[in-house]
């Protein structure tokens, strides 16, 4: 039997990875997630929102020319610099701090809000994440999430890497955030009720060889990917997201427009 895995060393496998190559090249293409998941929370002017895995700030963004006052995490110090570079561009006020999802540094219902999109569900211990998130969440408040489903275009690419290279032994996959039926086991017993609503994302490439070089180069889990995989293992990963990618882009052979499933999610605080 495989020993289960020691998931502090795992979570520093991940913010290494995370903090490789310039996850903001792709995460701002990502911001009307956040906005849509700022109106989805219903945020309101003054109120105090807390962004956890921020990665480069598209939820703290939105939530900021909403009017409220918001504290801006994540483990990676220079992703957290990079949206405050965005903040500062757009002259909107966010506090910066990092931060660990699973040991968030703050008071029991400290937030109005809080919200995580693509992020929290990266977590490794994911039963303490949830508890974080409805810790610092006020009663009454909100725990807003964008995640992605195991069986949308992401959810695919995670299930090819792991071909690839095989996950940690006895951790569930980040895609099971995108599973209604976790959510509702995650946060029984701090959530009056749990609204999931099924959207997309599309992502807008030249070609799945465009989208491969810049997702190789940038997207901290696919560079580690193909970085740990010899030649002939980056060759068959190569191929097989390009056999994805082709498969699932709807713009046919003159450009690249692949849909990704995403769920947002509002839960709300008992």
């Amino acid at each position: 039997m495989n020993a289960p895995t020691d998931l502090n060393a795992l979570k520093t496998r991940q913010q290494s990875a995370w903090a490789s190559g310039d996850y903001a090249v792709i995460g701002t293409t990502l911001q009307i997630v956040g906005e849509q998941l700022a109106e989805a929370c219903d945020l309101r002017t003054d109120e105090r929102v807390l962004d956890v895995a921020a990665g480069n700030g598209n939820a703290t963004l939105a939530a900021a020319r909403r009017g409220c006052s918001v504290t801006s995490t994540d483990y990676v110090g220079s992703l957290l610099d990079r949206g405050a570079e965005r903040a500062r561009a757009e002259g909107l006020q966010a506090t910066f701090r990092v931060a660990d999802a699973e040991a968030l540094p703050f008071d029991d219902a400290s937030f109005d809000a809080v919200l995580s999109t693509f992020g929290v569900m990266f977590s490794p211990d994911q039963p303490q994440a949830a508890a974080e998130l409805a810790r610092v969440c006020r009663p009454g408040g909100r725990i807003g999430l964008a995640n992605w489903t195991p069986e949308g275009f992401i959810g695919q690419v995670f299930k090819t890497l792991g071909r690839h290279l095989s996950p940690p032994p006895g951790v569930q996959p980040p895609s099971r955030w995108g599973v209604e039926a976790h959510l509702q086991t995650l946060f029984a017993d701090t959530a009056n009720a749990i609204t999931v609503t099924p959207r997309l994302f599309h992502f807008r490439y030249r070609s799945a060889a465009h989208f491969i070089e810049v997702f190789r180069n940038w997207y901290g889990p696919i560079h580690k990917a193909f970085a740990a995989l010899p030649a002939d293992g980056a060759l068959a990963l190569e191929s097989d997201l390009t056999e994805l990618l082709t498969r699932m882009n709807r713009a046919g052979s003159d450009s690249l427009v692949v849909p990704s499933e995403y769920i947002e999610v509002i839960v709300h605080r008992r």
